[in-house]
């Protein structure tokens, strides 16, 4: 696994706002669970930065920043527990689920952690079998 310094630091060299809820989410991500290990996967010429993936016993998300919003995507997103609607895309499929973000909008971030840690219970399940 790599440094997570040296991970991130491409992310940090950016600054725009999409950096930034990014750098907020992974700190709510890490509230959430003290654990989880962040990576970043699938670089490439086309992706230089790579996608942020964070795990703990599985893949819980990724995060990937697009000139409009930040996804954040969820492995087993379909499977989790979402009583606050948390989900607003990538919704119809039978797997994934995931959280668009926007510029100015703002997260329920109780509601974020808690959907986290579901995602690291369904993963430890998940290993249970």
């Amino acid at each position: 696994m790599a440094d997570r310094e040296a991970v991130m630091a491409p992310f940090r060299a950016n600054g725009d706002w999409r950096v930034e809820l990014l750098n907020k989410l992974r700190g709510l991500i890490k509230e959430a669970e003290p654990q989880v290990v962040e990576e970043r996967k699938w670089v490439k010429p086309s992706n230089p930065l790579g996608v942020p993936v964070w795990s703990h016993q599985g893949m819980i998300c990724t995060g990937e920043t697009y000139k409009e919003y930040v996804k954040l995507t969820f492995l087993k997103g379909a499977a989790l527990p979402d009583p606050s609607n948390l989900f607003n895309a990538s919704l119809a499929g039978n797997a994934r689920r995931a959280i668009d973000i926007r510029e100015g909008e703002t997260l329920d971030q109780d509601a974020f952690k808690a959907l986290i840690r579901a995602a690291i219970a369904l993963n430890a399940a998940g290993k249970k079998k």
